[in-house]
């Protein structure tokens, strides 16, 4: 199974969590490309992925499977040349929610991959995910809880995507999306620019990307992103995966505990060999 995540060095904790619970549930192999960049220009802890990041995540889930492998995609130089200084390099959440509409100019990106943000988790083996038939589409995606009320009743929450690159080098979807891009303002940049250049897409149900419930049954993908809750009063939050006390407080979700409490112990792994070639 080919898994696209997108990213600079502050997304190693969600690469980590994302991929323990992904590898943990299923018996497939997993290759994980990450696309990566460079923008300093813009904010100073805009930096790409380190290597050694990309190495440590790629021993953890060789532990479950020897034939899993984490692969380092640094994509700076083509974002610059498609987006560099664009109408929405300052959209509502960073660039690098734009890079994954650059892989249909990567070539090794495989003709079927599944795009995943950064802040989710897999609560059951996502082969079932997967293996979904998308040949006569550009992709399959979920609508988005919030979007498809009240933007458009087919919406997309572009979080989770599993991409036909095949069909959409045909079609030019991410060339498209790409002009939109860099020709149009828009209030959610990417996730509005693939809607809108979309030619032919599959629903799919809820559970392959749970935006609001974390312990509905048969939830294959749960999606940590900014929701709204009515208690106590009605306020929105964005806690992530990771924000372990929040999950558990908060958002009263232990439904990922046994990966979490790998995680934890994984990071003070990472921490400790950091630590130790800072003192070599």
């Amino acid at each position: 199974m080919n898994i696209l995540l997108c990213g600079n060095e502050k997304v190693f904790d969600g690469a980590l969590t994302e991929l323990i619970s992904i590898t943990n549930k299923t018996k497939e192999t997993v290759n994980c490309y990450i696309f990566t960049m460079d923008l300093t220009r813009i904010k100073p802890e805009y930096t790409s992925i380190k290597d050694e990041q990309i190495e440590f995540l790629d021993k953890v889930i060789k532990t479950k499977n020897p034939e899993n492998s984490v692969i380092k995609i640094d994509v700076t130089d083509l974002y610059e040349k498609e987006f560099g200084k664009c109408k929405n390099e300052s959209a509502y959440c960073t660039p690098y929610t734009l890079l994954r509409l650059l892989a249909d100019l990567v070539p090794e990106i495989p003709d079927k991959i599944l795009y995943l943000d950064i802040d989710m988790m897999a609560d059951d083996d996502i082969s079932k995910l997967y293996n979904i038939d998308v040949s006569d589409y550009e992709y399959a995606a979920v609508k988005e809880k919030y979007g498809s009320v009240l933007l458009y009743p087919d919406y997309i929450n572009a979080g989770m995507l599993l991409l036909n690159m095949k069909k959409i080098k045909e079609t030019g979807l991410l060339e498209k999306a790409r002009d939109l891009i860099k020709t149009k303002k828009m209030l959610f940049a990417d996730q509005d620019a693939i809607y809108k250049a979309t030619t032919k897409k599959l629903i799919l149900p809820r559970i392959y990307n749970e935006q609001s419930k974390f312990n509905r049954k048969g939830t294959v993908i749960c999606h940590f992103c900014k929701r709204l809750l009515w208690r106590p009063y009605p306020h929105t939050e964005n806690y992530k995966q990771w924000h372990i006390k929040e999950v558990h407080e908060v958002l009263k979700c232990h439904t990922f505990d046994d990966d979490l409490n790998e995680y934890i112990e994984l990071k003070k792994q990472y921490e400790s060999r950091k630590e130790e070639k800072v003192n070599e």
